[in-house]
């Protein structure tokens, strides 16, 4: 198994970074893979909402949008990181994510690249706007029927400077136990599909409008 993690900073050795690092030391000591799969600091367009998404993910290819897409199709599991913008996740992956998510890719397998899989964000900034972060990029997996991992705490951790969330404890201790928890979660879902449990039905089709 095998967890994909989406650093959404454009520093690749910052204190995201770190945050996603201490979840994947953990996460490896449960028997789970993982990758960190970096935004960068390359230009990322917005969704336009052109409704041209294709088999292979959005029909604007000059960023890394479907190259996540075709490892998240791959991966059991999902971890966003952003650093705090104005109390708020930073533009560049909220871009990144509304393309990402909006196109709702299906691997070659047939296998989703969202649904039913485990998932989980965590939000680093150094001081305030860390739990409103959080929350944002909570809603992703609530339409996209991913059950979702917590912790012992908000999935947070502060720093300023690169290096500077290594001095909080708390918020290293809670990036442990959130991968703790997923790894829990990827194994009780293995363990329920091997039992012949089959993911829910889901319906499709009926929208409602309330513009009169």
């Amino acid at each position: 198994m095998k967890v994909l993690m989406l650093n959404g900073s454009a520093k690749p050795n910052g204190n995201t970074a770190l945050s996603l690092k201490e979840i994947g030391r953990q996460l490896n000591a449960e028997g789970i893979d993982y990758e960190i799969f970096e935004i960068g600091p390359g230009p990322v367009r917005d969704c336009i909402g052109c409704n041209q998404c294709t088999d292979r993910g959005c029909v604007f290819d000059d960023d890394t949008v479907n190259e996540f897409l075709d490892k998240m199709c791959e991966a059991d599991g999902l971890v966003i990181g952003t650093p705090v913008y104005y109390a708020h996740p930073s533009g560049r992956i909220l871009s990144f994510l509304n393309r990402a998510f909006y196109c709702g890719r299906v691997g070659k397998d047939g296998k989703p690249a969202f649904s039913f899989k485990p998932a989980a964000s965590v939000a680093v900034a150094r001081r305030a706007g860390t739990t409103a972060s959080f929350d944002v990029l909570n809603k992703y997996f609530g339409i996209s029927q991913m059950p979702v991992a917590g912790s012992t705490y908000w999935n947070v951790a502060h720093g300023a400077a690169p290096g500077q969330a290594e001095q909080d404890g708390e918020g290293l201790q809670t990036m442990r136990n959130l991968a703790r928890n997923m790894a829990w979660m990827l194994k009780c879902i293995e363990a329920g599909r091997a039992a012949g449990i089959p993911d829910p039905a889901t319906e499709r089709g009926t929208w409602t409008n309330f513009i009169r």
